[in-house]
């Protein structure tokens, strides 16, 4: 993790339910499959927190083995590119391309033939799932487990500490977060998830990228190259 970070973290790690969380997770990964491994799991704070600008809430990890590293929504190098990232790349090209000259444009398709999201991060956006852990093939499996308590916690502190975030909740569980933001202060976009099933209700056209970049060149904070 980023030492910007450690504070926080320490204070949490020591909290009551991040001590049950701990046991639960120490005897998952002893006897079943749990991805991301170990060394991962707190991949996202590795992000710098005084230079965090956009955050995107995902679900919890990719279940297949090889997806989930650590970051929401990205996956390893070299990995194929999941169905909903995919539908994030054509909701940005859809958004975003159309204002691109033809080199740019062609800049940002390459970037999009990789699933790798780290590009993102390094630029300040940070990728945080709202469980942070999973079972191998069973979705949602570690929910109720105390990571939304974390992820909570996590928003909350963000919330406090950074100016003029841009927070982009997409799905049930994301949105469910709005309450704790405070959106005089922050800018929160809302819509469905980037899956397959619920991309065509809402997600698809949503402009969040460029609605993003706007909010973040109005503050004279650096804009994302998506």
């Amino acid at each position: 993790m980023h030492d910007s970070w450690r504070p926080f973290l320490n204070s949490e790690f020591e909290k009551p339910y991040f001590k049950e969380l701990c046991q639960f997770l120490h005897q998952e990964y002893q006897d079943k499959q749990i991805f991301p491994k170990k060394s991962q799991v707190f991949r996202a704070f590795t992000t710098d927190l005084n230079k965090v600008t956009v955050v995107i809430l995902g679900q919890d990890p990719y279940h297949t083995p090889g997806a989930a590293h650590g970051l929401a929504f990205s996956v390893p190098p070299g990995q194929k590119i999941p169905p909903s990232l995919v539908n994030i790349y054509k909701e940005i090209e859809n958004d975003i391309g159309v204002e691109l000259e033809a080199v740019k444009l062609q800049e940002m398709k390459s970037r999009h033939t990789s699933g790798c999201l780290t590009s993102w991060q390094n630029q300040g956006v940070l990728l945080l799932n709202n469980t942070l852990t999973v079972e191998a093939h069973r979705a949602g499996s570690h929910r109720g487990r105390g990571w939304e308590i974390f992820t909570e916690a996590v928003i909350k502190y963000l919330d406090e500490v950074r100016p003029h975030l841009v927070f982009l909740l997409w799905g049930r569980d994301a949105r469910s977060k709005t309450s704790l933001i405070n959106q005089e202060k922050h800018l929160v976009l809302e819509s469905p998830h980037p899956s397959p099933l619920s991309a065509n209700y809402g997600f698809f056209g949503n402009h969040h990228f460029s609605k993003a970049n706007q909010f973040l060149k109005a503050h004279d904070l650096p804009e994302i190259s998506w």
